[in-house]
């Protein structure tokens, strides 16, 4: 089934012109924190409970350094997925220590947080085959300015007026399935980007 969606999600990006780009398990602390403008004592390193291969390797925690990564040996125009395993050091009911994250970025000069919802949002609804409600809601990642987590309506309730209930969206009537942002200026710096 992972693989079955991965290659979903991979055929609809592709179809809106993305090419796929890979990165290592195993990364370097440089290309999973410090280039994505998560310096050493930042406070997001605390949240991404992280599996520590060496001193200076880690298990990676997202697929992010992929970006770093391409953007270190191209330039853009980009429109670039990169999906992959993703460790993380959890140990509760609700998370996996092993899960898959599918990375998306574009770089072009005029590319709006217009453009970034209008993307995920047809995403989406190829995805789940219908038209989707969507919401952004504000939110915190170090290497995006601005942030927000993208909620789609409950699979089960819909969002209906009796959302209380639900064992799914645990009464908000909404599920939240993805982050996004705009990449932050630190970020192009660190590639040698014009900010």
């Amino acid at each position: 089934p992972l693989t079955r969606v991965t290659d979903e999600i991979i055929d609809v990006f592709t179809g809106m012109g993305f090419e796929v780009a890979r990165g290592p398990d195993a990364e370097d602390d440089y290309h999973n924190f410090e280039a994505l403008n998560i310096p050493k004592d930042h406070p997001a390193r605390d949240m991404q409970d992280t599996f520590f291969v060496s001193d200076d390797h880690v298990l990676r925690t997202h697929t992010s350094p992929v970006q770093i990564r391409v953007m270190e040996h191209r330039r853009p125009p980009l429109r670039i997925i990169a999906p992959g395993t993703v460790y993380r050091h959890d140990d509760d009911a609700t998370h996996s220590p092993v899960f898959h994250q599918v990375e998306g970025f574009m770089v072009d000069h005029g590319i709006t947080f217009g453009d970034l919802k209008g993307v995920l949002t047809h995403f989406l609804e190829q995805i789940f085959e219908e038209e989707v409600r969507v919401r952004f809601r504000p939110s915190f990642f170090p290497f995006t300015e601005p942030s927000a987590e993208v909620d789609i309506d409950c699979i089960l309730c819909r969002g209906a007026e009796d959302t209380g209930k639900c064992r799914v969206c645990r009464g908000s009537g909404w599920l939240e399935i993805l982050g996004s942002g705009m990449i932050d200026p630190n970020v192009f710096g660190f590639v040698g980007y014009d900010t």
